[in-house]
């Protein structure tokens, strides 16, 4: 805890902060350059690209980073600040985040990044290009005054807004055994960090009808779209606000012309659920509905699900810890439950004490709204530096 920081780390704790003090213009530019760069998921390139912006600063400052193909997606970043005046080696503590946004081709062109009345706007600005500048800087503070007790992990994977279908299993393996994760998706509005998280599950479907003349031979034909339009009420009877799960058919395809009775429709449904409920279970009850004859002679299947696991409980010692700095620099943070499922979930699934929406302060996430409170990247990197530095 900071009030039992032995008196050779005082020093350097003064120096990191003083250090982070100084660095608002510079992550301010870091931030434009990255926001400007087209990162939507699979966009490969583009999130490569993040990847090397992000890595020239940290090389620039002595610290090695390594990239990790991952076809279709991109890279992940991993870098390394070594100890210095302690025992090397030991449980890495990670500061994690993704690169990749929700954002399609063409949107930085329409919006690029912009600063207005002391906020920052464009794609992914709050999630979560801002919380990777904060990473970056925190780990660059380490690399230039020193004082680690524990190896520093940086760990940026690159599909996380598609629920990390190609990167989940690497994430797990990579965290496993560390001794904290702060994840850096942004902190809440109400400035507060995110303690727990419900899980996702993307569930995408595909129905078959009988097509037929919707004149001359209505009867004949079996209505897919009909059958979806069924199944999309069934399955939004499945949200229940007393268990938490909540479900939402988000996208629907299907027809060919108007006057054709529609052979074929598809769907995506997104479903959100608590540490308390049983996923498997609750993708059998969306199966059943799918795969039921909702208008005869038609026929649901299940083509694709993924899923990201619910944020498990922040250890309330992690959570004090936070605190505790944040209240020395000032300012005071609560942690906060919230509906929206990340990484997080994935590594507190693996038994690490993970603590999440540690990035600067943001709002309205996933809309052409979204914005970045610049007032917050410097204390709410220091906030998580003294965390760093006062963790056991």
């Amino acid at each position: 805890m900071l009030n039992t920081l032995n008196e050779g780390l005082l020093p350097v704790r003064a120096q990191v902060l003083d250090w982070l003090a100084r660095q608002q213009q510079s992550m301010q530019d870091l931030l434009q350059k990255v926001v400007n760069i087209e990162s939507g998921s699979r966009n490969e390139a583009g999130v490569t690209a993040v990847a090397h912006a992000l890595a020239e600063r940290l090389q620039a400052a002595g610290v090695p980073v390594q990239f990790e193909p991952v076809p279709g997606y991109g890279v992940l970043l991993h870098a390394q600040v070594n100890p210095e005046g302690a025992e090397a080696g030991g449980a890495p503590i990670i500061l994690m985040g993704h690169m990749d946004t929700v954002f399609p081709d063409g949107t930085v062109a329409k919006r690029p990044y912009r600063e207005e009345a002391g906020r920052a706007y464009g794609p992914g600005v709050a999630d979560m290009k801002s919380g990777l500048v904060l990473n970056v800087f925190v780990a660059e503070a380490f690399a230039r005054c020193g004082g680690l007790q524990a190896p520093l992990h940086l760990f940026f994977s690159c599909d996380e807004e598609i629920g990390s279908p190609a990167t989940r299993d690497l994430i797990m393996a990579r965290v496993r055994g560390a001794r904290v994760v702060f994840n850096a998706e942004p902190g809440r509005v109400s400035g507060n960090v995110v303690t727990s998280r419900k899980g996702s599950m993307v569930v995408e479907f595909e129905v078959q009808g009988v097509a037929a003349h919707a004149g001359i031979n209505h009867a004949a034909g079996a209505s897919a779209i009909e059958a979806l339009a069924r199944k999309t009420l069934a399955l939004h009877a499945l949200t229940d606000p007393a268990t938490g799960v909540t479900c939402n058919v988000g996208v629907v395809q299907g027809g060919i012309v108007p006057n054709m009775v529609a052979p074929h429709a598809r769907a995506e449904v997104d479903l959100r659920f608590t540490a308390d409920t049983n996923p498997d279970e609750l993708l059998e009850r969306v199966r059943a509905i799918v795969e039921e004859e909702s208008v005869p002679r038609t026929q649901g299947r299940i083509t694709t699900t993924r899923r990201t696991m619910p944020m498990k409980p922040t250890p309330d010692d992690l959570l004090a810890l936070y605190q505790q700095g944040a209240s020395a620099l000032g300012f005071e943070v609560q942690g906060e439950f919230t509906g929206g499922a990340a990484d997080s979930g994935l590594t507190a699934s693996v038994g690490v004490p993970t603590l999440c929406a540690t990035g600067p302060v943001g709002g309205h996430a996933h809309t052409e709204r979204e914005y970045c409170e610049l007032s917050t990247f410097v204390p709410r990197a220091q906030a998580v530096a003294l965390a760093v530095l006062s963790h056991p």
